[in-house]
């Protein structure tokens, strides 16, 4: 079983942790990551787009004018996608976009994705996140030293996994544009893949083990 250190929230290590290796060693399958975003995103669409046709535009259906003798083309009607004005040939229609993947493949795109993260040691245990208040710019230092390190490139994106009831940490980071939150219930591929880091407390560690375990 892989271990990885265990930190406090001012980057010092104070233990270690042995992780799953279904959850953080399994072999990266990029194509199961292609799949799961492709899908998360394209449920994402709202599916609205709407346009008429030639029998909803309004206007007059009669003969524009006589078939024969006027040297140009034939029209029937004002309404044909030729004129200005009229309805679209092949309109989009609202429709659902939703693309919903099989569950074994869910799953395994997460434990690739938790994988591709350990794997290029993008992954950091922390004991507790434990806030006395609400304060995004004291949280947003924290985050931002822990994904930075010691004599880090600066910049880098943070997940920060916790249990849903930490109300300092939610309400200190739901403003930041770098970095946000998820409960271990709500960690998805996509919001792993477009971050640089996953911060994750022990706590959450087992519950998303405890996900990738099912």
């Amino acid at each position: 079983m892989p271990k990885i250190d265990v930190l406090n929230l001012n980057a010092e290590k104070v233990g270690e942790l042995e992780l799953s290796d279904v959850a953080f060693a399994s072999e990266v399958n990029e194509a199961l990551l292609y799949d799961v975003v492709k899908a998360q995103l394209s449920s994402r669409r709202q599916g609205t787009a709407s346009a008429k046709n030639r029998s909803a535009v309004r206007g007059s259906s009669k003969k524009v004018y006589k078939q024969k003798g006027t040297g140009g083309a034939r029209h029937g009607t004002i309404r044909a996608p030729s004129y200005v004005g009229g309805g679209r040939a092949h309109p989009p229609r609202p429709r659902d976009w939703t693309i919903r993947p099989p569950r074994k493949v869910r799953l395994g795109a997460l434990r690739s994705a938790l994988s591709m993260l350990f794997r290029d040691k993008n992954v950091i245990v922390v004991d507790a996140f434990v806030l006395s208040e609400a304060k995004t710019k004291k949280t947003l230092s924290i985050v931002e030293a822990l994904c930075n390190g010691v004599g880090g490139v600066s910049g880098k994106k943070g997940l920060v996994v916790d249990v849903s009831t930490n109300a300092n940490l939610v309400r200190s980071i739901r403003n930041s544009e770098t970095h946000n939150f998820l409960p271990p219930e709500g960690v998805n591929v996509y919001d792993l893949l477009r971050h640089d880091k996953l911060i994750v407390t022990t706590e959450a560690v087992k519950a998303l083990e405890g996900r990738c375990a099912e």
